[in-house]
């Protein structure tokens, strides 16, 4: 047996990539809003359900852009537990994130803990769905419109998730999406915003061309954040199998959960949404369990990821310093496995009975 990775990128066929290659070579054109990335959009908006989306090149980027878009300011209320982007991106933009502790079942940030958090200093709310599970995205929704708020829900984990009958990138002012290789759906490295404001829609594209509006006005401060054409053909392929991806994802999620559910807890799911099966993670009792576990598995040359740690209220760099008790419990103690389609059968059979070994 190789090494068996906590991910595995989906590769397309490479004919039908070569085939957009040979059409990005055919036109000479490369980056710059080309016809691939328009076409990737259009494709996109319909298999989503989403009225705007705008490619960007990686997913913090999208998440920059949104703050610059929504033009936020001072404080911004979010979750400990994620992938440091979400917190480091708000560093870098000159806003205060400050936590919301988490529910430690969901895994998602708790709406009973952002109110008491609202200052007249609080621009926006950023929530996370943690590993694809919807946010109870009524109850912030209320809480936003009562303050006065914008929300920018970090969905990088949520592609093609729905919640009551719709896309669950519909909720509040920006939904950002990353498609960097181990994601779902990507493009290599890539990332998206959906926008439902057709004016702010206008506002992020020129802000992820540098400011530059038309030929003669740049009324922002921009970056330089558009897809190219090589990545918006990998999207146009993964895209066509996106279904069959999504279907033996299924399979191998299903297996783990049948087999783990009385040995280690799982996270609870939103009964109102969809899974699109990205992620399958385990919190054992402690961290001595999970550290057994993980040496056991890589005894076997198999790799586990500790998603998310450490508990981002522990960064240096964060001031005030805040203690965010659930999530830091849930993040010492929390393990994703292997994951993806290709994932055979007797290896993840061998995956789950070591770990039922490991925890005995």
């Amino acid at each position: 047996m190789g090494v068996i990775n906590v991910t595995k990128t989906y590769l397309p066929n490479k004919e039908k990539y070569k085939s957009y290659i040979d059409e990005i070579y055919a036109n000479g054109w490369v980056t710059n809003n080309g016809s691939l990335v328009q076409r990737l959009e259009k494709k996109l908006a319909e298999y989503l359900g989403v009225k705007n989306i705008v490619l960007v090149s990686n997913g913090t980027v999208a998440l920059e852009i949104a703050y610059r878009t929504l033009g936020l300011k001072g404080f911004v209320i979010t979750t400990p537990f994620s992938f440091v982007a979400t917190t480091s991106s708000l560093v870098t933009n000159g806003l205060l994130p400050i936590f919301a502790d988490i529910d430690k079942q969901t895994f998602n940030l708790n709406p009973k803990n952002i109110e008491k958090l609202i200052t007249p200093n609080t621009s926006a709310i950023l929530p996370v769905h943690v590993f694809g599970n919807a946010c109870d995205v009524e109850a912030i929704d209320k809480i936003s419109k009562k303050y006065h708020l914008k929300v920018i829900y970090d969905a990088a984990h949520a592609f093609g998730v729905r919640y009551k009958d719709q896309s669950i990138l519909n909720y509040g002012e920006i939904s950002t999406l990353s498609f960097h290789a181990t994601k779902i759906f990507h493009t290599i490295e890539g990332g998206a915003l959906i926008i439902n404001d057709d004016a702010l829609v206008k506002k992020a594209r020129y802000l992820i061309n540098f400011g530059i509006k038309n030929a003669e006005e740049i009324p922002e401060l921009g970056t330089n954040a558009k897809m190219n054409e090589f990545e918006a053909a990998m999207g146009l392929c993964i895209l066509d199998d996106i279904e069959a991806i999504h279907q033996k994802r299924k399979i191998v999620y299903e297996r783990y959960r049948c087999e783990l559910h009385n040995v280690v807890q799982m996270q609870t799911q939103n009964h109102n949404a969809t899974q699109n099966y990205g992620y399958f993670p385990v919190v054992f009792k402690n961290e001595t369990q999970l550290k057994k576990v993980e040496t056991v598995l890589r005894k076997q040359n198999i790799f586990t990821r500790r998603y998310f740690y450490p508990s981002l209220d522990t960064l240096h760099y964060i001031e005030p310093k805040q203690y965010m008790s659930i999530s830091r419990n849930i993040a010492s103690k929390i393990l994703c496995l292997p994951m993806y389609g290709e994932l055979s059968e007797d290896i993840q059979k061998n995956i789950i009975d070591s770990i039922k070994r490991a925890v005995v």
